[in-house]
């Protein structure tokens, strides 16, 4: 089979430059050239997208060899049916690494139509390199080549406002936007740069902070003869993604009508303020994400999929999203269930075997971040102790002891947190355990077992789980501490 091109299709049409896009990795191919795509489809956006390579690798030119096209599939399960759909992609007009060609990003700067950045470099890519200079061809950091790059606008075309750029970063740090501006600002005083392209950032480019949602395991190398099948060309570049997608962009009705999403089928939330979204993401996904590792481990399931199609551990993690979780989210309830049932049909996508070991990194910190919050929050507004979030804790307790009916589990932490559990388990007595962990400031920033009945649920739960297993010791759990989740 010939390589795919534009000489070989019919998209030998190259679209005017609108978007320039620091990475170029199967996320960003995966979410963004999806979504602008879109755009161009519904809502006659014709933009094009120049990617700029984050790190000196291969990448530009395998995207060029293809003219920028390459395939995207997307599978997963919708309201209990599978969907699969494949497509296209055919909205990078080219790929650029400013290491070996920085005269060509530099050119970047001078497109008529240029109107966005977009970045997703990874959490680490947004961040200050004190030795970054101006002169450097390019500069190390994002910040760095995105100041570059804005300067370069700025003096061709003589500090034009309507030539400012709108930049809405994706990388998955809270108000990544805002940190990204800071740097840029931070750059441009290093620098010495004049005063009127500072405030030509300050007033006339926008930043805006986001929320990206979507799993892309990326290039489906285990499966690929099965992807190969699929086409009549050869394709380096394909995709994988599910179907899901969910994109919260803080902005205005300005944003709105440069990106007129509405015009689509895609869930692209513009709003004044993305934090309640960023919770919801995190307390639902995340959280029972959390709380699935020790809880279903210790039940004998092995991925995310297995613990929802269990009977047992299934109706678990539904009654912590609908019974607790959502209980403490201060979000329209039709909207977030909603969300909630989404996010169970991404647990159940039998196209990825999410294994609960590959989660269980860090599961103290997670806790902490991502349940804690809600278990407090139930507490604050019911008065009481939610009864699942509270075994589920047990459970994660019991976990941190490293075995299970003679088989090691897989905790992945820090070696002082290992240790602190690892001498707690040498006690035998579970109201110690249990008065031990949640007094433990340095993990959870506060004395957990101030919280009335918290510490005697927790020893109940523990020597249950041990004497009768997770199952049994739920059900022996419930009956037990019946006057703990009563009003305290």
């Amino acid at each position: 089979m010939e390589k795919i091109n534009r000489s070989n299709t019919e998209f030998s049409k190259r679209l005017p430059i609108k978007i320039v896009q620091f990475g170029g990795g199967n996320f960003l191919r995966a979410f963004v050239e999806y979504a602008f795509q879109k755009l161009n489809q519904k809502a006659d956006f014709n933009g094009g997208i120049a990617v700029v390579q984050s790190i000196n690798k291969d990448l530009a030119n395998i995207i060029n060899a293809q003219d920028g096209l390459y395939t995207l599939f997307m599978k997963g399960v919708k309201k209990g049916e599978e969907i699969q759909e494949k497509e296209l992609i055919t909205n990078i007009v080219k790929a650029i690494d400013p290491y070996a060609s920085f005269q060509e990003f530099l050119a970047l700067a001078k497109e008529e139509e240029l109107a966005f950045v977009i970045s997703n470099t990874t959490e680490a890519g947004i961040k200050y390199i004190k030795s970054d200079r101006l002169t450097m061809q390019p500069p190390v950091s994002f910040p760095a080549k995105l100041t570059v790059l804005l300067y370069e606008r700025f003096k061709y075309f003589n500090g034009d406002k309507s030539k400012a750029l709108t930049i809405i970063p994706c990388e998955l740090i809270n108000y990544n936007s805002d940190v990204l501006k800071e740097i840029v600002l931070k750059y441009c005083t290093d620098w010495n740069l004049e005063s009127d392209f500072k405030l030509w950032v300050i007033n006339d480019c926008s930043f805006h902070n986001t929320l990206v949602d979507r799993i892309v395991p990326g290039y489906p190398k285990d499966q690929i003869e099965e992807y190969n099948s699929q086409l009549s060309y050869k394709d380096d570049l394909i995709v994988s993604a599910e179907n899901f997608f969910l994109w919260v962009i803080e902005g205005d009705d300005k944003l709105k009508a440069k990106l007129p999403f509405e015009k689509t089928d895609l869930d692209v939330k513009i709003v004044a303020d993305m934090q309640p979204y960023r919770t919801r993401k995190v307390r639902i996904l995340n959280g029972v994400h959390t709380v699935m590792v020790p809880f279903s481990l210790l039940c004998g399931n092995e991925t995310v999929k297995e613990t929802l199609d269990n009977a047992f551990t299934g109706d678990f993690i539904n009654k912590v999203i609908f019974d607790e979780i959502n209980e403490t989210l201060n979000i329209d309830k039709a909207e977030l269930r909603s969300f909630a049932e989404e996010i169970l049909d991404r647990f159940r996508n039998p196209f990825i075997k999410h294994l609960l070991s590959s989660i269980a990194l860090n599961s103290i910190s997670k806790f902490k971040v991502r349940v804690l919050p809600s278990l407090t929050g139930y507490v604050a507004i019911h008065h009481k102790l939610p009864v699942h979030l509270t075994f589920a804790f047990a459970t994660l307790i019991r976990f941190y002891k490293g075995t299970w009916k003679g088989e090691t589990l897989p905790v992945n932490d820090s070696e002082d947190i290992v240790t602190f559990f690892s001498e707690l388990w040498k006690s035998e007595d579970y109201t110690k355990i249990a008065q031990l962990t949640l007094q433990n400031k340095n993990f959870w920033d506060e004395d957990l077992s101030l919280i009335p009945s918290l510490t005697e649920a927790i020893a109940i739960a523990l020597e249950e789980i041990d004497t009768n297993g997770v199952e049994q010791g739920f059900v022996n759990f419930q009956k037990q501490i019946f006057p703990f989740f009563s009003t305290i």
